[in-house]
């Protein structure tokens, strides 16, 4: 039996009123961002034909201008023959030949808009409505519209056979929690409601499949699942990522996708702390795994300069400790340093910010800190002895316990081939503060001082409760 054009390659023909003699553009989605796929010319006929010798992967695809405006939406799964008719003054409106599967999804779209463009109208109402009995009436009506649309995906999987919109259907379904009067006990509170919705979050959804990827959904419902259903802390994060990285590793296209994307998402994360999942994904996945090899040569450095800087200073570890000279010339420890907290504050008596922040973090260090057994180490990054001196002396920094690391120490460091300060506690910028305890444990990092005052007065008030 011969091959298929859609087995041998892919052939998309477009047919259209407009931009004749100019190139249109087939683009597709990747997580948020959109990428080319191919370009074709427009001939005076009215013809363009997108081919290749290879089917292009699985996904939402879309149709743009010569003006790079997107005009409609078409999927591509594995039958990749077949032709489009496009009015330019209805792009929405396009028509397929030869290909039922899009001719379903162009149905649905236009559902969907119609839906969706009454829904846009219920909520400008809704926002001036009058008393509460119309805002009511509005959200039963926008929520009626939403079911409906879901109804229509619900009917069509049930009715067709298995395609990659049955797939898109399935993965944008979203858990439905049964009444209460079908739970055992005929009653449940909030945290069955949630458990119930996070363990039935997935189940239309195949982390091996790869047209998923290629959607504008897919990366959004990952972020919303990681950030409204698992616990902040590192170990729950962790968790769950091995859990979706476990079911995606059969296909190496998703494994990658989803691997980079976590590392991107944790290697600078928005909350303190949780870079300890990006160095639990490059200890499992990346270091010394000669499956992971797309990232280029410049990442890949970066990332792992990033994983062993980080690996220093993760939460709930001993800080390195610091030994320089201080004002004095006498050599300082950070170990001998006894105080119930320790602040370490990496400053450079020439920084803006550094000038701004640390009268502050003086103030408050006199004002309440000193007070409950805090102490501050300051670190001077750079900016010279004489302006670091100079900047003591003139803002009355008393108090703290200043060292710098000299020329011969910086020297010495190096020639042993020892990681420094920098690489430690990963400071390339500055100023640059960590909170530890009593036994030099990090608590906190990277956080203002205000951050750290409201992590004080916690860790006072549960002291003083434990009392």
């Amino acid at each position: 039996m011969a091959q298929s054009a859609a087995e041998k390659g892919y052939k998309l023909t477009l047919n259209t009123n407009g931009y004749k003699s100019q190139y249109v553009y087939l683009a597709y989605h990747y997580g948020k961002i959109k990428a080319l796929a191919d370009s074709a010319l427009v001939n005076p006929s009215g013809i363009a034909i997108f081919s290749g010798a290879d089917p292009l992967p699985g996904g939402i695809y879309f149709m743009v201008s010569p003006k790079k405006e997107i005009l409609f939406e078409l999927l591509l799964d594995k039958d990749q023959a077949f032709s489009m008719k496009l009015d330019t003054a209805n792009p929405s409106a396009a028509q397929f030949t030869n290909s039922p599967l899009n001719s379903d999804f162009q149905a649905y779209t236009r559902y969907v808009n119609t839906k969706g463009a009454a829904i846009s109208r219920l909520q400008q109402s809704l926002a001036s409505a009058k008393n509460s009995n119309d805002s009511t009436v509005i959200t039963t009506e926008m929520r009626t519209l939403n079911q409906e649309i879901i109804d229509y995906r619900t009917s069509y999987n049930k009715t067709s056979s298995a395609n990659f919109l049955n797939a898109l259907f399935a993965a944008l379904q979203e858990p439905v929690v049964p009444p209460a009067n079908q739970h055992p006990k005929g009653a449940y509170d909030s945290s069955y409601a949630f458990n119930y919705f996070k363990s039935h979050y997935w189940d239309g959804v195949k982390f091996n499949d790869d047209r998923l990827i290629r959607t504008p959904f897919y990366e959004a419902r990952i972020d919303r699942y990681l950030r409204d259903m698992v616990s902040p802390d590192p170990d729950s994060i962790k968790k769950e990522i091995d859990i979706i990285l476990g079911q995606a590793v059969s296909s190496k296209e998703s494994f990658k996708y989803l691997l980079t994307h976590f590392v991107q998402k944790y290697i600078n994360p928005e909350y303190m702390g949780q870079d300890a999942v990006f160095v639990h994904l490059f200890e499992k996945y990346i270091n010394g795994n000669p499956e992971v090899n797309w990232f280029t040569d410049k990442y890949q450095k970066y990332m792992t300069d990033r994983a062993y800087s980080l690996m220093a200073n993760l939460i709930g570890n001993p800080a390195w400790d610091i030994i320089m000279t201080d004002t004095s010339g006498k050599l300082s420890n950070l170990y001998e340093v006894k105080a119930a907290f320790t602040v370490i504050c990496f400053w450079d008596p020439t920084c803006g910010h550094c000038k701004e922040m640390v009268p502050k973090l003086d103030s408050i260090y006199q004002a309440k800190w000193k007070k409950n057994d805090v102490k501050i180490f300051g670190v001077m990054t750079e900016g010279g002895r004489d302006n670091w001196t100079r900047y003591i002396r003139e803002n009355n920094l008393n108090d703290w316990i200043h060292v710098h690391q000299t020329e011969a120490q910086r020297d010495a460091e190096s020639n042993s081939g020892k990681p420094g300060f920098r690489q430690l506690y990963d400071v390339y910028q500055t100023p640059v503060l960590y909170l530890l305890d009593k036994d030099k444990r990090i608590i906190a990092k990277k956080l203002t001082y205000q951050q750290l005052d409201n992590i004080l007065d916690l860790k006072q008030k549960k002291t003083t409760a434990k009392k």
